[in-house]
């Protein structure tokens, strides 16, 4: 599968990296990818193409647990999984999606914990 099209492209070049900084839950997701055959999801945010080509990509992602974190397209791209499968987009999830829309934001926020 195709892990950047022409459209990702351009909602990566009207939402370079810092974009949207202290946005949270309410940050645009720009794509989704997932790892078909276990843990791994990244909700892409921000990103901007490298004098190489590639793509620094950053968003929430969730592989023990959700925290805010950069990818190396390429480094998404070489993951090859059990069964021949790779890394996958989702091509459902449509526009104007969030963050919050996906999970609770903040994950595991402790001032809403209860330790009594």
């Amino acid at each position: 599968m195709k892990l950047l099209t022409k459209e990702i492209e351009d909602k990566l070049k009207a939402h370079p990296l810092g974009s949207q900084d202290g946005l949270g839950g309410k940050a645009e997701v720009l794509v989704k990818y997932f790892n078909p055959y276990g843990s791994g999801t990244w909700l892409i945010t921000e990103g901007e193409k490298q004098e190489n080509g590639d793509y620094l990509l950053f968003g929430y992602c969730h592989i023990m647990e959700w925290e805010w974190g950069s990818v190396m397209l390429s480094d998404l791209q070489n993951i090859k999984l059990p069964a021949g499968l790779t890394i996958e987009r989702d091509l459902y999830i449509g526009d104007n999606k969030y963050i919050e829309d996906f999970v609770d934001y903040p994950y595991g926020k402790e001032d809403e914990l209860d330790y009594e």
